[in-house]
């Protein structure tokens, strides 16, 4: 019985996997994870080592090592399960209205402190380690997976085809606020999230055209 459910839960997709491995983890897991964050926004993907994570967190490097075996590992995984950086998935009733907020999350997480820090440290080094892409596409399919239910329910009510790509839509969306804040470095509008998502699920051209 223990080879067959062991067998089984090697098939376990990867993302249940990180979910398995995320609750299971360290008894002292969040304050790895928050350790984990606070070295990243201080020092840089560079600077960030699990010696320095150990030392912070009080936790054994061994222990650490144990769960991760690479700083990679430990900082997909402090991205996806600190709470810190945790989802409260919106219910506004409307299609517009949720991906309103989740746009509204996603501005937070780029221009308010410490979190902007962790955002553009993290994703800034996924260019200089393979490995951390790896662990940051894990945390992005993890989030995606989060906000799945607000598609299915817009698609309940009617207001999106069921053939419709969540991901294509998220990506639109977060990828123009990346744009704004990080790489035009231009400030947000206060109509800017109901613009981008007015466009987005609107179109550009003008009525008619």
């Amino acid at each position: 019985m223990d080879a067959k459910r062991d067998h089984e839960q090697g098939r376990r997709p990867e993302q249940e996997q990180l979910r398995t491995r995320r609750s299971g983890g360290p008894r002292k897991a969040q304050e790895i994870f928050d350790a984990t964050l606070d070295l990243l926004a201080a020092k840089g993907y560079e600077g960030l080592t699990v010696e320095s994570v150990a030392q912070r967190s009080g936790v054994n490097k061994t222990t650490i090592y144990r769960w991760w075996p690479s700083k990679g590992a430990l900082l997909g995984a402090a991205l996806t399960g600190a709470s810190r950086l945790d989802l409260t998935l919106p219910d506004t009733g409307s299609l517009r209205g949720d991906l309103e907020a989740l746009l509204h999350t996603v501005l937070t997480l780029l221009t308010v402190p410490p979190a902007a820090d962790i955002a553009v440290s993290a994703l800034g080094a996924v260019t200089h380690s393979p490995e951390l892409a790896d662990h940051i596409s894990e945390f992005f399919a993890d989030r995606l997976a989060r906000e799945q239910p607000v598609f299915d329910r817009a698609v309940a009510r009617g207001e999106l085809s069921a053939d419709t790509d969540p991901m294509l839509l998220v990506d639109l969306l977060a990828g123009a606020a990346w744009l704004r804040v990080v790489l035009r470095r231009r400030p947000v509008e206060k109509d800017f999230v109901a613009r981008a998502v007015r466009t987005v699920l609107d179109g550009a051209l003008a009525a008619g055209d």
